[in-house]
C-alpha cells in the first residue's frame, strides 16, 4: 500500500471527499512525514501541529454534501500571505511579531473550497533575494531557489501535496525547477493578491506548487477569480510548440540545454510539432524594463519600511530599494509603456503556437545557501503577466532536477494547462522517494 504522503492531491481529495480517508489521518501522516524529513530541509516558517489536528478533525465532521472542491486539502502557504491563525513574518525580523487582522483573499477562498492552511512555508526576505533557512531536498548543500523556497521544498519532500507561492520575477518557476516539482504561475491577477505582502503591483502573482499538472489545475481553479479550469482540459491533437533555447539577457548551461533538447525531441517523437524560434526584437529589452518597473514600485511600496527599519533589512534589499528610489517617474512611465507594447507583441507572436518551450532556469540548483540562483529565465513571463508552468524533465550529472518551462499568452491558462498535461504524460519524471 502506498504511504499517504505519496498520494497526489487529486487522489487525496477524492478519498477524503467520499470518506475513504479521514482528513485527520491524512494530516497526521503528513505531520509524521515532516518529523521524518524536515530537519534536513527546513521548509516551514510556522507550523502548529495542534491547530492542524483540530482543523482536520473539524473537517471530518462536515457532511459529504457540503464538502467543497478542495475538501480536506492541506496547503502550505508562503509566509508573505496574511493568515490570522499563524504569524506572517515575511522572512524578515522587521515582521517578527506580525499577526494580520484578516486572512488574504486566497486563504479565504481556500477555506471556502474546503481546504486549510497546513502551515506557513519559508520565504526569502520580503520575497526578494536574501535567502531563508530552507535547503534543497535533493542535496542539502544546494539552494532550493527562491523566493518561494519553503513551498517548493515541502511539496518535493511530500510534506504536503500542494503549496502556494508568489512570483515577481522567478519565485515560483525557479524553485519548482530546482526542487523537481510542478510550478504554475497563472495569468497576472487570476488568483487575487489582496492580503499578500506587496513588492510590485504590476508584477506580483500568486502561483502553485504541486507534483503534477492535474494537481496544479485542481488547486488553482477554486482560488481563481477568472476562468482557470478545475481539471486538465484534454488536447484533441498534438500541440504546436515554439522552442526558445534561451534568452539574450542570460546564458543557459550545457546540462539544462541538453535536457531541454532531449525533452523537445521526445515531444516531437510523440507527435508534437516543435518549431525552433528566436526571441522577437520587440522583446529584447524585457529584462531591463522588468527591473525598472519592479524596483521603482518596490521602493514606493517598501520605502516607509526601509526608512524606519533599514538596519533590519539585508544589504541586497536595501541596495535594490535604493536603486528603485533613483528611478525617476518618467523612466518608470517609459518602462510601463514598453511593457504594454511588449504584451501586444508577445500576444501576436505566441498566437501562432499552442505554447512556448523555454528553459525555466539557467541550470540545476547551484551549490551554496547564500543565494537563490538566477531568476532571469522567468523574467519574460513575469513582465508580460503571462501564464507559465515548469515540469521536471530530468536530472543533471549530480542528480539535481532540471525543468522545462511552458509559456502562453496572457489569459491562455486553460490552453497552457492542457499542453502541459500532454507534455507531462510523455515526459515521465521520478520524484524524491
Amino acid at each position: 500500500m502506498r504511504p499517504l504522503d505519496a498520494l497526489s492531491l487529486a487522489e487525496a481529495l477524492a478519498a477524503m471527499r467520499d470518506g475513504r480517508l479521514a482528513v485527520r489521518d491524512y494530516a497526521q501522516a503528513l505531520l509524521d512525514r515532516i518529523d521524518a524529513t524536515d530537519a534536513a530541509v527546513g521548509a516551514w516558517a510556522a507550523l502548529d501541529r495542534e491547530r492542524v489536528l483540530c482543523e482536520s478533525t473539524r473537517l471530518d465532521a462536515v457532511p459529504v454534501a457540503a464538502r467543497g472542491p478542495l475538501f480536506g486539502a492541506p496547503v502550505g502557504v508562503k509566509d508573505i500571505v496574511h493568515t490570522t491563525t499563524l504569524p506572517t513574518r515575511m522572512g524578515s525580523p522587521a515582521f517578527a511579531d506580525f499577526v494580520p487582522a484578516r486572512d488574504a483573499a486566497c486563504v479565504s477562498r481556500l477555506a471556502a473550497a474546503g481546504g486549510y492552511v497546513f502551515g506557513k512555508t519559508v520565504t526569502t526576505e520580503l520575497a526578494f533575494l536574501h535567502p531563508g533557512k530552507t535547503r534543497n531536498p535533493w542535496n542539502a548543500v544546494h539552494t532550493p531557489g527562491g523566493s518561494s523556497q519553503g513551498s517548493a521544498a515541502a511539496v518535493a519532500t511530500r510534506q504536503v501535496p500542494a503549496a502556494l507561492g508568489t512570483q515577481t520575477n522567478g519565485s515560483v518557476i525557479r524553485p519548482a525547477a530546482f526542487c523537481g516539482v510542478v510550478g504554475f504561475k497563472p495569468t497576472l491577477g487570476a488568483i487575487p493578491f489582496d492580503g499578500v505582502g506587496l513588492f510590485s503591483q504590476t508584477l506580483d502573482t500568486l502561483g502553485t506548487f504541486t507534483r503534477s499538472v492535474a494537481d496544479a489545475a485542481l488547486l488553482a481553479a477554486p482560488l481563481s477569480v477568472s476562468t482557470l479550469p478545475g481539471a486538465d482540459p484534454a488536447l484533441s491533437r498534438p500541440p504546436r510548440l515554439a522552442f526558445l533555447a534561451g534568452f539574450p539577457w542570460t546564458s543557459v548551461g550545457a546540462d539544462a540545454d541538453a535536457a531541454l533538447d532531449e525533452a523537445a525531441a521526445r515531444l516531437r517523437a510523440a507527435g508534437a510539432e516543435v518549431v525552433a524560434v528566436a526571441l522577437p526584437d520587440a522583446l529584447a529589452e524585457a529584462a531591463r524594463v522588468h527591473r525598472a518597473i519592479m524596483l521603482h514600485e518596490a521602493a514606493a511600496n517598501l520605502g516607509a519600511l526601509q526608512d524606519r527599519a533599514r538596519p533590519q533589512l539585508s544589504a541586497a534589499l536595501n541596495a535594490a530599494l535604493d536603486e528603485g528610489r533613483g528611478i525617476a517617474g518618467d523612466a518608470y512611465a517609459r518602462a510601463m509603456a514598453g511593457r504594454r507594447a511588449m504584451i501586444a507583441a508577445a500576444t501576436d507572436w505566441l498566437s501562432h503556437y499552442d505554447a512556448l518551450i523555454a528553459p525555466p532556469t539557467t541550470g540545476a540548483a547551484p551549490a551554496g545557501l547564500d543565494g537563490t540562483g538566477d531568476p532571469s529565465c522567468c523574467t519574460l513571463a513575469s513582465l508580460l503577466g503571462a501564464p507559465a508552468i515548469t515540469l521536471p524533465v530530468g536530472c543533471d550529472a549530480r542528480g539535481l532536477p532540471l525543468g522545462m518551462q511552458l509559456l502562453a499568452a496572457p489569459g491562455e491558462d486553460a490552453r497552457l494547462l492542457a499542453v502541459a498535461a500532454w507534455c507531462e504524460a510523455r515526459l515521465p519524471f521520478e520524484g524524491l522517494a
